[in-house]
């Protein structure tokens, strides 16, 4: 009788055992992942209407700029320069050594009005982007599609983002559920 209770004390020590190793094990998987992989990011504003709503759940592939380079119309996430805790997400418009500028409304790269559909009004503030801004070799200018209500590069507060800001694009929205889709960057 002693041996089957040492038998069951022994077997419910390896249980034990074996779910803390299990546990730990599936923690140090998501922390890598979120680390390295992606993460959920969660809208926060109208800046992105009518692509993004307020309470999007997005899902960031954070892979993606390790091998190769942000592309014109991504939409990326970053940190806000005055409250890094603070994610922002906007669209890629200047790419670097560009010069981006703002006229009546209308987007110029480098001399040239930018053909895209992704602004849902026209720019009524040019912000600093009324001047030339010349980007610098690892710098992007991003803007949100509801162009007359986003605090993005036109401001001072946000201005260029340096590629190593990004935290990554974003690459899905997995919330509401009615609403989960792959983001369309191009």
């Amino acid at each position: 009788m002693e041996e089957k209770s040492e038998i069951i004390e022994t077997n419910k020590h390896n249980e034990i055992i074996g779910m803390i190793l299990y546990c730990f094990v599936v923690i140090t998987i998501m922390f890598f992942v979120i680390k390295y992989v992606g993460q959920r990011t969660v809208v926060i504003g109208d800046s992105m209407e009518s692509t993004l709503q307020d309470g999007d759940n997005l899902i960031t592939d954070k892979l993606t700029y390790r091998f190769s380079d942000p592309k014109r119309f991504d939409i990326v996430v970053f940190p806000f320069k005055e409250n890094t805790s603070q994610l922002l997400i906007k669209r890629i418009i200047g790419l670097p050594n560009e010069t981006v500028q703002i006229i009546d409304g209308n987007i110029y790269i480098d001399g040239q009005v930018l053909e895209e559909n992704y602004g849902n009004a026209v720019i009524q503030s040019a912000g600093i982007a009324s001047e030339p801004i010349t980007l610098g070799t690892n710098e992007y200018f991003v803007l949100g599609d509801n162009r007359n209500n986003s605090q993005d590069s036109r401001f001072e507060s946000v201005g260029n983002i340096h590629r190593s800001d990004l935290i990554g694009r974003a690459w899905a929205r997995i919330w509401p559920l009615d609403g989960i889709s792959l983001l369309k960057h191009q």
